[in-house]
């Protein structure tokens, strides 16, 4: 279960990840989506907000192609010239604005885009009035207002952004030569001409840088998602079932989340997911199926995740917690006498996972062994069913779990000492209350300590998450929350982009 927050509002095309095939309907895609991401307006305007950032590096990525040609001027004749060398300076942007056009896609307006262009102008004219050749340098004085109006759909087993539509209005665009800011009638003339020309160039080489950028953003934000859902053997396919729906209000992708292990693919049912499952009172929202959940917890257990070791003062502070039952004497003597007593924790099955509004519900079996400081066999060896409801919040940048109700059956139990193998009831009740008591919080605790610290290992502790929820509901849950942009992510993607 992850926090997939990304690093510009162009981050909508492409977080979607990949896909083998994309269906038309979004109502048949829902029966193969196991997550949906629903991003609203309002963080479309926080993402917005570093969109400037991601324009910037598009502009001063961009590498203009050397222009050469002729033409014929009324009164001097033929004009040869040559722009080459072209580098943009003093780049500064007003202020960018977003839409969400339902059905069609995004619109991103920015405004008030100022710099100044400098390169090397080749030049000359001739007719029987004058002739003139000269390679001189010059500046482009601009200012600009950028349109984009990216187009969603699928292709290429991933959702893609057809950002052909492209314009810039050009307010300001004046060629100086020399550093003369007022050129005389003759210079003018020709100082117009070559003014749309650069127009043209600039134009066609920014559109192309932008789709250039996108296409590495959503490199980088793909390759950051397999990341963020990959553990060792674990990951999940976030590839999409269709190409994501667009309202006035949010925007929503709709994905397989199929859990691998080994490059095994887990096979789903039917999904329960519906659009109206889903508010529109955060920034952001996730909707996990138990469907995700279920085989992500067979593979940790396949792969031996669900182990724990406790020995020597941790385990002895750990029993010291009041128990109604009467610890056994073999036991009192195995933490208190011994060198290093130990105990020995693993899933002997798979967990099973449903969730329903009065929480999630966890069934599984849990084997234990207690070693009393000797390399022989085990004093204590027992198998136990537990059954607890939990509920998962997030706060502080951490990952609580509180179980809620919990049913412990110790299944079988037996003793290495040959005098009395089997325990008696006295015994099972304390085994009973310690695993409801003392192991399960325990487990717990180990389990909030190892999820924040895979979230933290994805940089989800230098997100600013506020008032996030998680929502159980029948065999989904939801995870709803405000955030604040994670500037780190946007530093990362700039680096990449202008290496």
């Amino acid at each position: 279960m992850s926090l997939d927050v990304v690093p510009s509002l162009l981050l909508f095309l492409f977080v979607f990840g990949a896909s083998h095939a994309c269906l038309q309907d979004p109502a048949e895609a829902y029966r193969f989506t196991e997550a949906v991401s629903r991003l609203t307006y309002p963080a479309a305007v926080v993402l917005n907000e570093k969109t400037t950032k991601v324009i910037e590096a598009a502009f001063q990525h961009a590498r203009y192609p050397s222009v050469k040609g002729e033409t014929s001027l009324f009164l001097i004749g033929t004009v040869i010239y040559g722009l080459e060398n072209l580098e943009i300076h003093n780049l500064s942007i007003g202020q960018s604005a977003v839409e969400l056009h339902p059905g069609e896609g995004i619109s991103l307006e920015i405004t008030n885009v100022s710099a100044v262009f400098k390169g090397r102008l080749q030049y000359g004219y001739g007719s029987w009035l004058v002739s003139f050749e000269h390679s001189i340098d010059f500046e482009i004085e601009s200012q600009i207002d950028l349109g984009i109006n990216p187009k969603l759909y699928c292709g290429e087993g991933k959702v893609a952004a057809d950002t052909s539509d492209c314009f810039l209005n050009f307010h300001k665009l004046n060629l100086h030569l020399q550093g003369d800011k007022e050129p005389n009638w003759l210079k003018k003339l020709f100082t117009d001409f070559i003014t749309f020309t650069v127009k043209l160039l600039v134009k066609g080489q920014i559109c192309k840088e932008i789709n250039k950028v996108a296409n590495i953003l959503a490199d980088f934000i793909q390759e950051r998602a397999e990341q963020f859902l990959s553990d060792g053997d674990i990951s999940v396919d976030i590839g999409v079932s269709a190409a994501p729906v667009i309202t006035a209000n949010y925007i929503e992708s709709y994905h397989k989340g199929l859990s691998l292990y080994r490059n095994v693919s887990a096979v789903i049912n039917e999904s329960v997911f519906h659009p109206s499952q889903l508010t529109e009172h955060k920034m952001l929202y996730f909707w996990i199926s138990d469907q995700i959940l279920n085989p992500m917890f067979t593979a940790a257990h396949h792969d031996a995740r669900f182990q724990l070791n406790i020995s020597g003062a941790e385990l002895s502070e750990l029993f010291k917690t009041n128990l109604s039952s009467t610890m056994p004497e073999y036991f009192r003597k195995c933490l208190l006498e011994s060198g290093s007593p130990q105990l020995r924790v693993w899933s002997s099955s798979v967990p099973y996972l449903h969730t329903s509004t009065s929480g999630t519900n966890v069934r599984g079996t849990a084997s234990a062994q207690l070693h009393c400081g000797g390399p022989g066999a085990p004093t204590l060896s027992f198998q136990a069913e537990v059954d607890m409801d939990i509920t998962v919040s997030y706060a502080d940048k951490k990952v609580f779990l509180q179980s809620n109700r919990s049913e412990v059956h110790v299944l079988q139990a037996e003793l290495s000492s040959q005098n009395q193998p089997h325990l008696d009831q006295a015994q099972l009740d304390f085994i009973r209350e310690a695993v409801e008591k003392i192991g399960i919080p325990k487990v717990l605790s180990v389990f909030e300590t190892e999820v924040t610290r895979l979230l933290d290992e994805q940089g989800t502790y230098l997100f600013d998450i506020f008032s996030p929820e998680v929502l159980p509901r029948e065999g989904f849950m939801v995870i709803q929350m405000d955030f604040g942009f994670p500037h780190h992510l946007l530093v990362e993607f700039l680096r990449r982009t202008l290496q």
